[in-house]
């Protein structure tokens, strides 16, 4: 495969990964896509193999949640009329569903699959990296403010005339001008 044409399938994947409770996941319904199953069939084999999916691996949506997903992701708009609710997993589900599809396209798209998890937490991480960054720039440029507030008003005390220093007179009488 051309890596131009990887490129294209990481990215799809990587934009149909959503976050939910706190993890990165995908819906049943794109992963079977992605692994060209129908999404019953993939969620018969997840049934058929429950013990390989823990907690961690896929939860299902609450119907709050899966009115929320419908919402914000166009692609998805089908599953608003669906009975069932849909199922996410995560990275590691995701490879999981893979093994126990046992399809050539489904092992192939795994490996999609895993580097479009490992870009997104790479993106994620550079974020981090950059935010500390810029946390990290205010907390001088704070320091630096005052320094320079401190800098200007010395100048202003510099420019500003001063008090014309005390003549005596000349001469006889010394008295002050």
């Amino acid at each position: 495969m051309k890596d131009s044409n990887r490129e294209l399938r990481v990215g799809d994947v990587e934009q149909r990964i959503l976050f939910i409770r706190g993890e990165k996941v995908i819906l049943d319904a794109d992963l079977a896509a992605f692994y060209g199953v129908p999404t019953k069939r993939l969620n018969e084999q997840v049934k058929r193999n429950k013990g390989r999916f823990p907690a961690d691996f896929m939860f299902e949506l609450t119907g709050l949640e899966k009115d929320e997903v419908v919402a914000n992701c166009d692609h998805l708009a089908k599953l608003k009329y669906s009975n069932t609710l849909p199922i996410a997993f995560t990275e590691h589900g995701a490879i999981m569903a893979a093994s126990v599809l046992n399809s050539q396209q489904a092992v192939e798209m795994s490996v999609f699959v895993v580097r479009a998890f490992v870009k997104l937490r790479q993106t994620v991480l550079q974020h981090g990296e950059l935010g500390r960054r810029l946390e990290e720039l205010e907390h001088r440029l704070g320091s630096h403010d005052q320094q320079i507030v401190a800098l200007v008003e010395a100048i202003r005390r510099l420019m500003s005339p001063a008090a014309a220093p005390v003549r005596r007179r000349i001469g006889f009488g010394g008295g002050e001008l």
